[in-house]
């Protein structure tokens, strides 16, 4: 049966560890995703700590794949990139040990080849899988409900497929929304509240998020904490929405404010 969900926040001691541990080894972070959402999940890793680097550029996949402390494959960089860059990617971090985590966009949204796309990554072996609620559904089996990118699916209708998902993955899933949740192939549930609407209206924040699970992950051995790193890359960037949010006049201040957030958080962490 699945476990009672646990609450956490930024203010969870254990987060603040996580935190720490991003700053202090400010860890070498490659991802693979789309022109759209680059700019901001480059930004978004500098203000944690992290020393991102993103893209196919030759040699790039099978070289960094190998050398990150981890790694995050964005399903929407085929507009930008190849399939075969991301098997690549994948390929050598599997074999180097490179923990990766998988955002399967607009997974659902009714391209039955772009899914089929998804599923032969996610049949790579990811640590993490990360998405919307429609994403996560379809990506577990489900009819798909996505509108594009986004989401058509509460929360709550998702958590059992997320589950289901973790258990035939052997790996962590993170459900983003009003409120995230973060699931294990065990049952474990771990509730993230707070964040802010307005980071729905910001371009590529939940492709950024990503990164900074990665990010986590790169810096929190294997094993039972891994649960911990992708449940404070979720809390770090609901404190910075809370906090972004108090002061923006619309959604372009609060992007720039929601970046300001991050940094200030770990400046103190």
């Amino acid at each position: 049966m699945p476990a009672h969900p646990v609450f956490m926040d930024y203010d969870t001691p254990a987060c603040q560890a996580v935190g720490q541990r991003i700053r202090a080894g400010a860890p070498f972070v490659y991802g693979l995703t789309n022109y759209v959402a680059a700019p901001l999940s480059a930004n978004v890793l500098l203000a944690v700590g992290a020393a991102p680097a993103i893209g196919a550029a030759p040699g790039w996949p099978d070289g960094f794949g190998a050398r990150a402390g981890a790694m995050w494959v964005n399903a929407a960089g085929l507009i930008n990139g190849s399939v075969e860059d991301m098997r690549t990617a994948i390929a050598a971090a599997n074999t180097a040990g490179v923990p990766w985590v998988l955002d399967p966009v607009a997974m659902g949204a009714g391209v039955a080849g772009y899914d089929a796309l998804i599923r032969t990554l996610a049949a790579g072996g990811p640590a993490v899988i990360r998405g919307n609620a429609s994403e996560i559904m379809a990506l577990a089996g489900g009819v798909g409900t996505a509108r594009g990118v986004e989401t058509t699916a509460t929360i709550a209708q998702a958590v059992p497929s997320g589950l289901m998902l973790a258990h035939r993955q052997k790996a962590i899933v993170a459900i983003s929304g009003p409120e995230d949740h973060i699931l294990t192939p065990d049952g474990q549930q771990v509730v993230i509240p707070g964040g802010h609407r307005l980071l729905a209206t910001v371009t590529g924040a939940g492709c950024a998020l990503g990164g900074v699970i990665a990010a986590a992950l790169a810096v929190t051995p294997v094993g039972p904490e891994r649960l911990m790193a992708v449940a404070t890359a979720h809390a770090l960037y609901a404190r910075a929405a809370e906090m972004a949010a108090r002061n923006a006049q619309g959604t372009a201040s609060f992007a720039t404010g929601f970046v300001d957030a991050l940094s200030q958080l770990q400046q103190v962490a």
